[in-house]
């Protein structure tokens, strides 16, 4: 999972002393004629420099090799010492820790969603997706902002490009609902659809597009909706002008305005199968849960506003409804 390294010089010094260990073994048995178990304890006390009585009294050779083995394993026992305290004080060992930390958080992670790249609109997707509850992984490259990113699932913040598979698959794209590339390249944002969709063809992706010409590209790679932020924010002030009261409206129904309304979507597949196949008037919405349904749409894409009670939910249908947050949870409860 991580790099070797990370503990490159904690694996030196373990080797070191293995080395150490063998060297002294062989030096007993061949120098002093020790059997295994006396050359090992000899090795472990002359190492330790615990100051234990020898197992028989050392020949000169003997002497010689038990003072090398002394300085060696001390100038290795330093070095392990150094080390280790070098990789704690400098921060590496808390950097491993929250890594690891972080991608077994994302591991346990399903059906959440990803977003490529915090700048303002990524800001703006998370902050909506934060006020709904919906967990989410940010994929950032630029390190400073990675560090100064503070929100709810601040811990479910990953430095890397995300136009790798492999960052993308850290993240958890195999198990996610959605992705939002909001990258301000538009070739950036092209190849991160193209890799997500081979990734996880069931996936719903959401792309910003600059360019006139890129929503097209965009669409063909895979991506299910293209927004351009440019465009959308001069229609939106425009419409301001001509319908301020009904547009206000509608971001304060959407999501920009009180936390306590909610604009819902409510699929085929995720109605009790009791309630599947039946009509609008059959489910009794307004009257059980007090919320409304607004819009219908049907299996082949059209959009129907205020649908008829006589609408019969079918396969691939979707029922879009408008409540406070308290009749949602009700609806929630009774239908799906």
């Amino acid at each position: 999972m991580f790099p070797f390294r990370h503990f490159s010089k904690i694996y030196l010094s373990l080797a070191f002393f293995i080395l150490i260990v063998c060297a002294g073994i062989g030096g007993f048995i061949g120098i002093e004629g020790y059997n295994f178990l006396d050359a090992f304890y000899m090795t472990i006390i002359t190492v330790a420099t615990v100051g234990f009585e020898e197992v028989n009294p050392l020949s000169d050779n003997g002497k010689i090799f038990t003072s090398f083995l002394i300085i060696t394993s001390f100038g290795t026992f330093a070095f392990a010492v150094s080390s280790i305290s070098r990789y704690v004080l400098d921060g590496e060992f808390k950097q491993y820790y929250n890594k690891y930390k972080l991608l077994t958080a994302i591991d346990k992670l399903d059906n959440h969603v990803i977003i490529c790249g915090y700048g303002r609109n990524g800001r703006q997707a998370a902050h909506v997706l934060k006020k709904h509850d919906t967990r989410f992984v940010v994929l950032e490259q630029n390190k400073d902002i990675v560090g100064s990113i503070n929100h709810k699932y601040s811990d479910l913040v990953l430095e890397g490009d995300a136009t790798i598979d492999e960052v993308l698959i850290k993240a958890g794209i195999l198990r996610a609902k959605a992705l939002i590339t909001t990258l301000p390249v538009d070739a950036d944002n092209l190849f991160i659809v193209l890799s997500a969709r081979a990734l996880n063809p069931n996936l719903t992706i959401i792309s910003r597009a600059s360019e006139d010409n890129s929503d097209k590209k965009l669409k063909i790679a895979g991506a299910n909706n293209v927004i351009m932020p440019d465009k959308l924010g001069g229609a939106h002030m425009a419409s301001l002008v001509m319908k301020p009261d009904v547009i206000e409206f509608v971001d304060y129904i959407t999501g920009q305005g009180g936390d306590n309304i909610r604009l819902e979507e409510i699929t085929f597949a995720n109605l009790s199968e009791e309630y599947q196949n039946k009509t609008i008037r059959d489910l009794e919405i307004r009257n059980r849960s007090g919320a409304n349904i607004i819009g219908f749409k049907t299996a082949q894409g059209e959009y129907i506003i205020n649908p008829s009670a006589d609408t019969k939910i079918i396969p691939d249908a979707k029922l879009f409804v408008l409540g406070t947050t308290e009749q949602i949870i009700k609806l929630k409860e009774l239908f799906v």
